[in-house]
């Protein structure tokens, strides 16, 4: 007896390299602040190696001009949509926990908007579905921000 252990290499064949069952844990549109702790939370998982979050922030500037305020407006299909995008999510990559929360009315300049996070086996896949969740929730969810410039302009984005 030699004393090593082999082991072959098999893949995703064991359930902690494997999506879980019910990763989506938190997803929600919300008027009041949001939290970085409660998203972060919401993914641990014990078979996830790797977790990826990303906050959203108002910042003070768009496209060369200073933002005085900002809202967001979303649609009353929102919530649905984006537990669609959360569910492809899930299903493109091996998920552990998923989080999304998106802030809704009236912000100031500092304030969170998004905050998402993935937890995944690896910090690759980890990073990999946190980018695909705040890609796809920014292009696909009816949510709406409403920009006032320092100028006295306005602006809405990702208005139809």
């Amino acid at each position: 007896m030699s004393g090593t252990h082999s082991r072959p290499s098999t893949g995703r064949d064991h359930p902690g390299e494997q999506g879980a069952e019910d990763p989506i844990r938190l997803l929600a549109i919300r008027d009041t602040a949001l939290s970085v702790d409660e998203v972060f939370a919401a993914v641990g998982d014990p078979a996830a190696g790797g977790t990826a979050l990303f906050v959203g922030t108002v910042r003070s500037h768009d496209g060369g001009s200073d933002v005085e305020g900002l809202g967001y407006s979303a649609h009353p299909s929102a919530e649905e949509e984006l537990r669609r995008v959360a569910e492809k999510v899930v299903a493109d990559y091996p998920v552990r926990a998923l989080a999304a929360v998106h802030r809704v009315g009236d912000l100031a300049i500092g304030e969170l908007a998004v905050v998402v996070a993935v937890s995944c086996p690896h910090r690759a896949e980890a990073f990999a579905a946190c980018r695909k969740l705040i890609d796809d929730l920014k292009h696909e969810v009816p949510i709406w921000k409403h920009q006032t410039f320092a100028d006295g302009t306005e602006e809405w984005v990702g208005a139809c």
